[in-house]
């Protein structure tokens, strides 16, 4: 429809992706097919193109036998011809009748099951019951053999008890000559304590020498060091390389807005906690890209979209001010012919998706275009996303964090 045709209850409807406006905007449109008889009468042209010979049968106020009832009962209530409610009526009884029916089927189908179960359970118990009785027999045996290897244990425990004696005996005569063995170690432990005194000597020597070792190892690395960092500003010098503002995030195709330019310059806790999200934007070099809908959603729901965006983008402003973070903004722009204005703010970067093409596809290709290595947040709460953008590096963190930090 024209969007001057489109009821005001159902212009932000419209907006949603084709998927969305049913699951979202159900309620709205039902309001708006009942109270708005030109919008009723609209939808039922595009009706009629769908079913023109039903619509050609309902006109002469009878009900076709053959037709799925709920394509009937929404014709009838879309075209309301004389006496539509006995006519809506029927319909929906024959809905409630065609229900039923298949709750009917879907019973017997369950029975039909619980019965295979239990024939499959008794079938079961009694492969189970053979296989105990196979069991206790197996037991049993296993007893008889366990009692004749208990009886030979009795007998040598007898002859263990009577080799205890003898060795009591022997044992008497070894006391004697581990007594005489003990005062020749006490005579050679006293002589190792004297070596062990001269070997400590020794060692505290060695630390001593030791120390100054560590002082001169330290002087050679920091040598190391600034002799390291002098060749890196030389090869800098030598490979002569311009400075440059360009990112890679610049480089990912975008909508364009003929209303609106914004400027682009770069600017071991739960994923949903702020206080994470803060800690990973200390990150060198960090890049934070941010599913703009998701987050405003979360935070300002109730908020009409113009104003989500704006304060999201300040918001945003105010956190690469502090940060030091190259920020960038992703909106859906796939419903719109070009994108809306949205208010600039220094260091941000707002992208709305091109027509044919998703936030969560631009979403994609900005994490994509980056380099291996570089530290990454993305920040959304839609699962699709975060399976999208996972690789080394990429660090996904939900809504509710930045909602937190741009509230803190």
């Amino acid at each position: 429809m024209p969007a001057a045709e489109v009821p005001p209850a159902l212009r932000p409807v419209a907006k949603f992706a084709a998927a969305k406006r049913s699951r979202l905007g159900g309620t709205a449109i039902g309001a708006a097919i009942a109270g708005e008889p030109a919008f009723r009468a609209k939808t039922f042209e595009v009706a009629t193109q769908a079913h023109p010979d039903l619509v050609r049968v309902l006109e002469q106020s009878e009900l076709p036998v053959a037709a799925d009832p709920v394509d009937v009962a929404a014709l009838v209530y879309l075209q309301r011809p004389d006496g539509w409610e006995k006519l809506l009526d029927a319909a929906l009884d024959a809905v409630r009748e065609s229900t039923d029916t298949e709750r009917r089927d879907r019973e017997a189908q369950a029975a039909t099951r619980v019965r295979e179960q239990l024939d499959a359970a008794r079938a079961s118990a009694r492969e189970t019951r053979e296989r105990l009785k196979g069991e206790i027999s197996r037991l049993k045996e296993e007893n008889t053999a366990l009692r004749r290897k208990l009886q030979q244990a009795r007998q040598q425990l007898a002859s263990a008890q009577e080799g205890e004696r003898n060795a009591r005996e022997h044992a008497s005569s070894a006391v004697d000559q581990a007594q005489t063995a003990q005062r020749a170690a006490e005579a050679e432990m006293r002589r190792l304590r004297g070596r062990l005194a001269e070997a400590e000597e020794a060692a505290t020597s060695a630390r001593r020498s030791g120390r100054g070792e560590r002082d001169l190892t330290t002087a050679r690395l920091a040598l190391l060091l600034d002799t390291l960092s002098d060749a890196a500003s030389g090869l800098r010098r030598e490979l002569a390389l311009p400075a440059s503002s360009l990112r890679p995030g610049d480089t990912v195709q975008e909508a364009r807005s003929p209303a609106a330019r914004v400027d682009s310059s770069g600017g071991g806790r739960s994923a949903a906690e702020p206080a994470y999200l803060a800690e990973l934007l200390t990150l060198p070099h960090v890049h934070l890209v941010v599913d703009g809908y998701n987050v405003t959603k979360t935070a300002w729901r109730t908020m009409p979209l113009d104003a989500q965006r704006t304060r999201l983008v300040q918001g945003l402003a105010a956190i690469a001010a502090r940060s030091g973070s190259e920020v960038t903004c992703v909106f859906d722009g796939a419903d719109v012919s070009a994108p809306p204005p949205v208010t600039p703010a220094q260091g941000i970067r707002v992208r709305f998706s091109p027509e044919g093409r998703s936030a969560d596809e631009l979403i994609g290709d900005l994490v994509e275009a980056e380099p291996d290595g570089r530290a990454v947040v993305v920040v959304t709460s839609d699962r699709e996303i975060a399976e999208r953008v996972r690789r080394p590096g990429v660090r996904v963190v939900e809504a509710v964090a930045l909602a937190g930090l741009l509230r803190a």
